[in-house]
C-alpha cells in the first residue's frame, strides 16, 4: 500500500466532502430530494459532456479510436443494475424518507453505518481479505466519524432512523457491487448511475410538488453535483479497481472531515475538541491502513478484460494490432494462469479467496 494507490479514495472522500458546504455557500434553498435529484443530474450530464470531449478528442488519434468500443459488457449488466437501483434509486429516496421523522444528529451519526456495511459485505460476502490492521483502522475511522457527527443530548432514536439505516444498506450493496464491474470504462460507469439516480430523484420531487429553481441557482446545483458527485464517483470506481471495496469505503469514510475542513476554509472558526480527536482518530486509520503489506503464495486464473495498463508482471502479453509503445494503454487483452507472491492488494486482479 501507499499514498499513490490510496489517492483516488481520498481525493474521492475530498470532492464529495466538499459538495456539502459548496452547496450551503451557494445558497440551493430546495427539498432534499430535489437537491439530491440535481446533485446527482449534474453528476450525470457533466459526465456525459467528458465522455463526448473525450470522444473526439480521441477520433484524431487511430490507436485510441480503435482500442476499445464505449460499453458495458453485457455479462456485466445485472451488476451496475443492481448497483444503480440499490445506490442511485433506493438509497436516495430511503434516506429522504427517513429525514423527515429523525433529528439531524441521529441522521448524522448514522450515516457513518454505510463504511461499516461495505466492509463487512465485501469480508463476508465476497471474501476481501482482512488482517486486524485493516479492521483496527476501520474501526479508528468510523469512531472518527461518530464524534464529528455527535451532538450529546440532541441525538434521539425514531422509526425514520431505520429508513436511514437501510438507505446505508443501499449504498453498502451499491459499493460492493459497482467494484464487480470496476474494471469498465469509470466515466461510462458515473455517468450512468448519475443520469439514472438524478432523473429518478428529480421525477419524484417535481411529482410531489416541489418546483424547479430559477436558472442561476439551477446551474451552480448541476456545477456542485459534477464536481462532488460525478468527480468523486469516477475516482471512487478507480479506487475500486485498486484498492478493493472495503479499504476504498474505509477512505471514503473520511468525507465528513474533508467536509469540515472546507467549511472551516469558507467560515474560519475554532473547532471543538470531538473535531481535533475525530481529526486524530481518521488519521490514525488512514496510517494503519497505509502500512499494509499482504504478501503471500497465490493463483492468478485465466481473465480476460479490457483495462488501462502497464506491461507489468500481471500484463506480459502481445498485440494484434499495431501498437506504438505507449503505456499505460487500453485494449482487450488476455491473462493465462498465473502463480507468484508479492504484495499485493485486492485489487483488479487479485480477487482470490484465503
Amino acid at each position: 500500500m501507499s499514498l499513490r494507490s490510496a489517492c483516488p479514495a481520498l481525493l474521492a472522500a475530498l470532492l464529495f466532502g466538499a459538495s456539502t458546504p459548496l452547496a450551503k455557500l451557494l445558497g440551493l434553498d430546495m427539498p432534499p430530494q430535489l437537491l439530491a435529484g440535481l446533485l446527482y443530474l449534474g453528476s450525470g450530464l457533466g459526465l456525459g459532456g467528458l465522455m463526448l470531449a473525450r470522444r473526439l478528442l480521441r477520433a484524431a488519434d487511430v490507436a485510441d479510436a480503435a482500442a476499445v468500443p464505449l460499453r458495458i459488457p453485457r455479462a456485466d449488466w445485472p451488476w451496475l443494475a443492481g448497483a444503480i437501483l440499490a445506490g442511485g434509486v433506493l438509497g436516495p429516496v430511503l434516506l429522504m424518507a427517513g429525514l423527515a421523522g429523525t433529528a439531524a444528529a441521529t441522521a448524522a451519526l448514522l450515516l457513518n453505518v454505510e463504511g461499516v456495511l461495505t466492509a463487512l459485505i465485501a469480508w463476508w460476502v465476497f471474501h476481501e481479505n482482512a488482517d486486524r490492521q485493516i479492521v483496527l483502522g476501520m474501526a479508528a475511522i468510523l469512531v472518527g466519524g461518530v464524534l464529528l457527527s455527535l451532538q450529546p443530548g440532541s441525538a434521539a432514536w425514531s422509526p425514520g432512523a431505520l429508513l436511514i439505516a437501510a438507505a446505508c444498506a443501499c449504498w453498502a450493496i451499491d459499493n460492493n457491487l459497482t467494484r464487480k464491474v470496476s474494471a469498465q470504462d469509470a466515466l461510462l460507469l458515473a455517468g450512468l448511475k448519475g443520469l439514472v439516480a438524478g432523473a429518478t430523484n428529480t421525477g419524484l420531487a417535481l411529482a410531489l410538488g416541489a418546483a424547479l429553481p430559477p436558472a442561476g441557482p439551477l446551474a451552480a446545483t448541476l456545477v456542485v453535483g459534477f464536481v462532488g458527485y460525478g468527480l468523486s464517483l469516477v475516482l471512487f470506481v478507480l479506487a475500486l479497481r485498486g484498492l478493493g471495496t472495503a479499504r476504498t469505503g474505509a477512505y471514503f469514510s473520511v468525507a465528513p472531515l474533508c467536509g469540515v475542513l472546507v467549511a472551516l476554509l469558507i467560515w474560519p472558526q475554532w473547532p471543538a475538541w470531538p473535531f481535533w480527536l475525530a481529526a486524530v482518530l481518521m488519521g490514525l486509520g488512514v496510517w494503519l491502513h497505509l502500512r499494509e503489506r499482504h504478501v503471500h503464495d497465490h493463483v492468478h486464473e485465466p481473465l480476460a478484460h479490457a483495462h488501462p495498463h502497464r506491461h507489468d508482471a500481471h500484463h506480459q502479453h502481445v498485440h494484434d494490432f499495431p501498437w506504438d509503445g505507449r503505456e499505460p494503454h487500453l485494449h482487450p487483452h488476455q491473462h493465462a494462469a498465473l502463480a507468484h507472491s508479492h504484495a499485493h492488494l485486492p485489487d483488479l486482479h487479485h480477487r482470490h479467496r484465503h
